[in-house]
């Protein structure tokens, strides 16, 4: 009985002794690390834009202008008479497809078929939520976006690439 309890008191003296914490191997971040993860977004950000550019100064049959929201836009079919363009809440009926720069489809108009979309309260395309603001009903306008305003660094996960940008043609058919 004795020999039982000399040993719990050796377990119980064993495992009330005082516990330090681990340090941590990196105790600080790095803020290099950081840096250069800035600097090679910039970096693919301003190959990406070159790219855009060119694309667009060979299509020469078109006016592109620059959005504020970081893409740009053309006209096909633009409506000149007072309607309205959609607001915030606002449900739009579209058509679209996606396409790569030099014009090969991605994902075609009757594959995308007709989309529904209420503004600003729908997770979609950035860079087309954007966009759709801009048009009128009956518009048809041809938008060239920088991957980082539409699939990003991860694609779709199917048939857009990392870091692909993308040229869509959209018709806004209703806004309800």
């Amino acid at each position: 009985m004795k020999i039982n309890f000399l040993i719990c008191i050796c377990f119980l003296s064993l495992g009330c002794s005082k516990v330090e914490p681990r340090k941590p191997i990196n105790p600080r971040p790095s803020s290099t690390i950081l840096s250069k993860t800035v600097a090679e977004s910039i970096r693919l950000n301003t190959v990406e834009n070159l790219k855009i550019l060119e694309v667009i100064k060979a299509d020469s049959s078109k006016k592109y202008q620059v959005s504020p929201n970081g893409f740009w836009y053309s006209y096909v079919t633009k409506i000149d008479e007072n309607r309205q363009t959609p607001k915030t809440g606002n449900e739009v009926i579209f058509e679209y497809n996606i396409t790569d720069l030099q014009g090969a489809v991605i994902y075609g108009k009757d594959e995308l078929g007709l989309k529904k979309y209420k503004v600003d309260k729908e997770d979609f395309i950035s860079g087309l939520q954007s966009g759709i603001k801009l048009m009128k009903m009956g518009e048809t306008i041809i938008f060239v976006i920088p991957s980082y305003n539409a699939f990003g660094i991860s694609g779709d996960g199917n048939r857009i690439g990392i870091n692909q940008s993308i040229k869509s043609t959209v018709t806004l058919i209703n806004i309800k």
